[in-house]
């Protein structure tokens, strides 16, 4: 028995540890792998954002805003995919319904696309809980051949078995259909005598999976004019006075000059440095 026993410890130290138990009464979790075991990890510290923190995409958040209350309400509701210009609010607007809607029973899930896989396995996880779950892909894009990409069109809708009805998904991606394009595909489509298209099932395959959810949603750079109004309404938050913000206009627009662009994360970014750099 005292062999037996010593066995059994040196397999132990071997084998992966066990799940941990999920603290159902967080607001927010990301999905963990560890060899074949996956589990929920609660987040203790969400990086909030609100409602009026995000300027200049008002329609896009009226319709993200519309979406969420459908779903926490029981009503029918639809998949999002945001696309569009970087740093322009897309994953800020989904933490921003976290914010708004947690204390109503919203629930956040972050999946990796390295875990999309485990999609089913999720919602099997969360279907009897009586909160609403909003799963989030963030930065959202796939490459030829990977396994997540069949596994969340099956999730989105194609599978035989019913999605969960207090699950949702809302993903953010810098491509519109989600999947790199090439010119040679447009090769493959035949004109016929009657005006008929017939594109080639590559082409299919690629635009499938982006129809699946229910709303797209488009992010377009800034003018100028509203990224100095983004720039204005970080500095009043952080403190910084009426004056010292309006000195700070011309600083602000030779940052994104040298940043090439301009986003409301570019104008969080020097909204933090100049306050810093001006603060008491």
């Amino acid at each position: 028995m005292a062999q037996a026993a010593r066995v059994l410890a040196q397999l132990e130290a071997w084998l992966p540890p066990a799940p941990p138990p999920v603290d159902w009464s967080a607001h927010a979790f990301r999905w963990r792998r560890r060899g074949a075991s996956g589990w929920l990890e609660a987040v203790a510290h969400v990086a909030r954002i609100d409602l009026t923190d995000l300027q200049h995409i008002d329609r896009q958040k009226g319709v993200i805003e519309r979406n969420t209350l459908q779903f926490l309400k029981g009503r029918p509701a639809n998949n999002v995919l945001m696309t569009g210009a970087r740093g322009t609010g897309k994953s800020s607007l989904v933490k921003a319904m976290l914010a708004a809607h947690g204390n109503d029973g919203l629930r956040l899930i972050e999946v990796d696309k390295e875990d999309l896989a485990d999609l089913p396995d999720i919602v099997a996880l969360v279907a009897a809980r009586p909160e609403r779950f909003l799963v989030f892909c963030d930065d959202l894009s796939f490459e030829e051949g990977e396994a997540g990409y069949k596994a969340l069109k099956s999730v989105l809708d194609g599978s035989i078995a019913a999605t969960s009805g207090n699950v949702i998904i809302y993903a953010t991606s810098n491509r519109r259909h989600l999947m790199p394009e090439y010119m040679k595909e447009n090769l493959q489509a035949r004109h016929q005598s009657d005006g008929e298209i017939h594109p080639g099932e590559t082409v299919e395959e690629k635009i499938s999976l982006s129809e699946r959810f229910g709303i797209w949603l488009s992010f377009y750079p800034f003018r100028q004019d509203d990224y100095l109004d983004i720039v204005r309404h970080w500095l009043t938050e952080l403190g910084c006075p009426a004056d010292e913000i309006d000195r700070a206009r011309t600083e602000a627009l030779q940052w994104t000059i040298e940043r090439g662009s301009r986003s409301g994360r570019i104008a969080w970014q020097f909204a933090k440095d100049w306050a810093a750099r001006h603060g008491e």
